[in-house]
């Protein structure tokens, strides 16, 4: 009689076990970003042209939200009327564009899926341009309201272009998306150049320092307008993250496990041109921050949309918080605009990134 074999539990619990493990680096990863965001935020409140200690910044912050009296009041009015709202917009900003380029690459399988690569960032541009140039004679929310509307639209027209003229089939080239997002961006520029040519002077101020992406317009009031649309958006894209995670095995399997390729595609399609409509239309463009955050974040820690979603949205904040940072110190009292810093870190990038596309490395 042979001897009964004793169960191991560890061969019925070991996916178990390493699904709570991957779930716990995931937690551990985000709290990690989260940080860093808190971090840089901390810092960037202090930065300026004047310059304000992490204490001091602290003690302000105490100040504005339990009504103390400890701060300075020179440091909490700065703090509290110009930086703070500042480095929440920049967060938003940076959140909304980093989300939106995870989205876009995850439902085109292919981290070369940029909002300003393929035309959303010039097509919300010049629907805000359009907006501004005709909203002269509205005042305030109406007029405030037709950014972010025009943004959006004009995002979704130009996407929705390079989608159309990318997939057939059901199936989208990735080198047609990139060469349609080449021409979209080219029309659109010409519009803005058009719109340039035939502005006033002060328009004209205005237009090229909002081409060159900047956060100056932020106020609390810019936040109120800007903040239920890019909340909104961001958090429909956070809940595709089952759907884009089926799409990774490719679009046949993700049928297969009930997720209809097609409709996952135009809503995230639809939802980055409003996020990203939102956000440029008050900031301007501002590139390369939804291509080299959702990589790194890749390369990093793989492609789980469950981290890389989310991840993005703190990463993206974090990295246009410090990039606005950067910009408002490294001249001062003079201010670089935010898109040439982000374009410097981001440009060098997507040269590396495509070099190994062409040479096959994954």
């Amino acid at each position: 009689m042979s001897a009964a074999i004793p169960h191991s539990p560890e061969v019925g619990t070991a996916p178990s076990a390493r699904a709570s493990d991957r779930a716990r680096r995931r937690r551990a990863a985000l709290v990690g970003l989260s940080g860093v965001l808190a971090l840089v935020g901390l810092l960037s409140l202090g930065a300026g042209a004047v310059a304000i200690a992490p204490g001091e910044v602290w003690a302000a912050l105490m100040s504005l939200i339990f009504g103390s009296t400890s701060a300075d009041a020179m440091h909490l009015a700065v703090v509290g009327s110009i930086r703070a709202p500042r480095v929440l917009f920049g967060a938003l900003v940076g959140a909304t564009l980093g989300v939106s380029g995870a989205a876009l690459q995850g439902i085109f399988r292919n981290p070369l899926a940029d909002p300003g690569l393929i035309g959303v960032s010039s097509g919300a541009s010049l629907g805000v341009a359009c907006a501004m140039m005709l909203g002269g004679s509205l005042t305030g929310f109406v007029a405030g309201a037709m950014i972010p509307a025009a943004g959006f639209v004009g995002g979704l027209i130009a996407t929705m272009i390079v989608y159309r003229l990318a997939t057939r089939g059901g199936r989208t080239d990735v080198a047609t998306m990139l060469l349609a997002g080449i021409a979209i961006n080219a029309f659109c520029g010409a519009g803005l150049g058009l719109l340039i040519y035939a502005s006033s002077d002060t328009e004209l101020r205005d237009f090229t320092l909002w081409t060159l992406g900047s956060l100056t317009t932020a106020s609390w009031k810019t936040l109120m307008l800007a903040t239920p649309v890019a909340l909104i958006a961001i958090g429909l894209l956070l809940s595709q993250q089952r759907q884009l995670n089926a799409m990774l095995l490719g679009e046949s399997e993700a049928y297969h496990l009930g997720i209809d390729a097609n409709r996952v595609k135009k809503r995230v399609v639809a939802l980055s041109a409003l996020a990203v409509g939102a956000s440029v239309g008050f900031s301007g463009m501002i590139g390369f921050v939804g291509l080299v955050v959702p990589h790194l974040l890749r390369l990093a820690g793989g492609a789980d949309h469950r981290l890389v979603l989310p991840g993005s949205a703190l990463l993206g904040a974090a990295l246009l918080v410090g990039a606005d940072a950067l910009a408002r110190t490294v001249a001062a009292p003079a201010e670089l605009p935010i898109g040439v810093i982000t374009s410097l870190i981001g440009a060098p990038f997507f040269l590396w990134l495509l070099t190994r596309q062409l040479r096959g490395v994954r």
